[in-house]
């Protein structure tokens, strides 16, 4: 039984003295020093795609699987067969994915006017 304590005691020591020192570590990185704006250029075109293809699967038809189609049509089915509570659930994962469609919107003609400033700044190039 001794043992065990004295093992517990250094591994309480071992994860106090690990948390003291990642604190001062956090402490001392401080806010941002700026906007990311070299970055976010960088990743443009790998974000425009990937926005580009939320929107393409969702607006596909029921074939294509994670489209609102398709869970229009799995709903349909539930009401059909009398699941009450599948259609409900079914009901609310289709009320996200609609709200998804302005949202992706909106991010795509956001990122139209950062490639357009991304163009005439080239921050890529400064350091």
């Amino acid at each position: 039984m001794r043992i065990n304590r004295t093992v517990a005691a250094a591994g309480v020591l071992a994860l106090a003295g690990a948390l003291l020192a990642a604190g001062p570590a956090e402490a001392a990185g401080g806010a941002p020093k700026g906007d990311g704006a070299k970055a976010i250029c960088k990743r443009l075109p790998k974000t425009q795609e990937r926005i580009d293809k939320a929107l393409n699967r969702l607006h596909g038809d029921a074939t294509e699987s994670g489209s609102i189609a398709r869970l229009e049509q799995r709903v349909d089915n539930a009401h059909k067969a009398g699941h009450a509570e599948i259609e409900k659930y079914l009901n609310d994962r289709l009320t996200v994915r609609r709200g998804l469609v302005p949202t992706l919107e909106a991010r795509k003609a956001d990122l139209k006017a950062v490639a357009d400033w991304c163009a005439k700044s080239a921050p890529a190039a400064a350091k």
